[in-house]
């Protein structure tokens, strides 16, 4: 590893050292610094021919204006946290001049927080979560927690302010309460008919066994939680991600999401304020993009209800492939020859289209066969085949199937109008009658609301309706998709989207199928067990 080209004095290596990994090597890391700091000193650095250190030492450490020694205190309690706090409120604008006058919005890119979104409602989650680039997600699980408690008296359901003081209360709270009390009576029937479908045998622990039920059991009802579901997330992002998610959630139609975007703000600002000042309410940035928001959606909203408006809906299939590139044997063969060649890409495409097939198919098969487990990553060359999926799925799966990143997804709003998913276990541990009772409920309650709030009686459709949502995905991708969420180990009703969405490439594209080899496409009763199981051994 080379060293470093720049001389620091013993008593500036003391310095920086608290703040760098090394003081003499080419490759550090940054340490105990603040993120608006962070930010603002990699954007100079963009722009600067000195090293880091260098920066960080002359344009902060040193920089009174910087308020540096003060800033470093937070984090510490007590009147130290609480001085460095007026210290970046006080040298906010320095900061914000070296974020703007050094970069562009990638700046906001450089710096990053942790915040945590507890209490709010799993269709809250989802507008959260279609913030695709910048930011991680996590959210609780509804496989491995109950959400069977209540707190003060009442199931952890969102209430909704508009319901809450309209005609709609009672009803609203109603279908809430009686969708939790079914999901808490099913609980230990479908786990009784679970063991006695799948008894446990000698090779397994009781303890992997146990959770492998439960797990399986949750995966049975989760359908009958409302999309009121109160829930927790936990979000890493960069400031730019932030940004966006904040102006994003202050322009939905659902004040539940406008009250989130406000907290998140204020949080925010305590931490990183440089990054995320533009999505404050009043900024000339949202206000200009509230306005774009706004006119864009009349305009669409127009012409939809002009000449869709009465069309009414073909749900035949549940996947379908609405269009592929026939062209893309020919892109992904050329892409995987480009790096090895000095030919320009279109001259490499107009060579292969001559190719025997016996020769294009050799090459795919022998690519593909190097592959020895999903997480064998395929050439990027295979990005450059698309496909586009309609699909219609309870919410449930599209909850899991919407947290991967690299595709364009959309869907439309949450209703009862599309028929809902029935767990045949619920059907044969006797419990068919009640679920079919409640459902139908649930939509009559959907329905009523929806006359008056369209919007807001989204909350009060259980996870088990069906949704239905585009995704726009490259073949790099879908395998990586089809590949993890046909795992044994997953729900059944999202491995029965990917085995779908594989079936619908090999039907058109049988070569570049191959590609997709540990698609699973059995069938499993008690899927979880076999990790669980793993798991154990491990505790061995």
């Amino acid at each position: 590893m080379s060293t470093a080209i720049e001389d620091f004095t013993a008593e500036e290596k003391q310095v920086l050292s608290f703040y760098v990994s090394n003081t003499d090597r080419s490759i550090f890391a940054l340490t105990n610094l603040p993120e608006v700091i962070k930010g603002a000193l990699f954007s100079r650095y963009s722009r600067s021919t000195l090293g880091l250190r260098t920066l960080l030492l002359r344009d902060f450490i040193q920089e009174k204006e910087a308020r540096f020694s003060e800033i470093q205190a937070i984090g510490t309690g007590g009147d130290s946290a609480k001085k460095s706090q007026l210290a970046i409120e006080s040298a906010q604008k320095f900061y914000d001049r070296i974020l703007d006058g050094f970069g562009d919005d990638s700046i906001g890119e450089l710096g990053g927080a942790h915040l945590a979104l507890e209490n709010i409602s799993i269709l809250a989650t989802k507008t959260v979560e279609d913030a695709r680039i910048g930011g991680s997600p996590l959210e609780k699980s509804t496989r491995y927690v109950s959400f069977a408690e209540k707190i003060k008296g009442e199931y952890r359901f969102y209430q909704e302010p508009t319901l809450m003081n309209s005609v709609h209360r009672d009803l609203y709270l109603q279908t809430c309460r009686n969708l939790f009390e079914t999901y808490v009576r099913f609980t230990e029937p479908i786990r009784d008919h679970v063991r006695k479908q799948m008894p446990m045998d000698s090779k397994s622990s009781p303890a992997a066994y146990e959770r492998s039920v439960r797990a399986r059991g949750f995966d049975i009802i989760r359908g009958l939680l409302p999309s009121a579901t109160l829930t927790n997330m936990g979000v890493f992002g960069n400031g730019r991600f932030f940004e966006t998610l904040i102006a994003k959630l202050r322009v939905e139609p659902f004040g539940e999401l406008n009250e989130i975007a406000q907290s998140a703000f204020e949080e925010l600002t305590k931490v990183i304020p440089s990054f995320v000042r533009r999505a404050e309410a009043e900024h000339r940035h949202f206000q200009d993009f509230q306005n774009y928001n706004k006119q864009q959606q009349q305009l669409v909203r127009k012409f939809t209800e002009k000449h869709l408006g009465q069309l009414p809906a073909d749900n035949a299939e549940a996947v379908r492939l609405i269009d592929f590139d026939p062209e893309a044997e020919t892109k992904i063969l050329a892409a995987l020859l480009y790096s090895h060649t000095g030919i320009p890409l279109q001259q490499i495409r107009e060579q292969i289209r001559f190719l025997p097939e016996s020769e294009k198919l050799g090459l795919i098969e022998q690519a593909a066969a190097l592959r020895n487990h999903r997480r064998h990553k395929s050439e990027r060359g295979l990005e450059l085949a698309f496909y586009t999926f309609d699909i219609l799925g309870d919410y449930g799966m599209y909850r899991d199937l919407q947290r991967h990143r690299i595709l364009t997804q959309e869907r439309q709003p949450l209703t009862t109008r599309f028929g809902y998913d029935t767990p045949v276990e619920i059907e044969d541990a006797g419990l068919g009658v009640e679920y079919h009772e409640l459902m139908a409920r649930s939509a009559e309650a959907f329905e009523t609301i929806a006359l008056d709030y369209p919007e807001e009686a989204q909350y009060v459709v259980p996870m088990s309706y069906n949704i239905r949502w585009y995704v726009h995905i490259n073949l790099r991708a879908l395998t990586w998709l089809t590949e993890l969420r046909s795992t044994p180990q997953g729900h059944s009703g999202y491995r029965r989207i990917a085995q779908e969405m594989f079936r619908k490439v090999e039907a058109v594209q049988p070569l570049l199928a191959k590609y997709m080899k540990f698609v699973d496409l059995n069938e499993y009763a008690l899927g979880r067990l076999k990790a669980e199981q793993r798991q154990e051994d491990k505790l061995v």
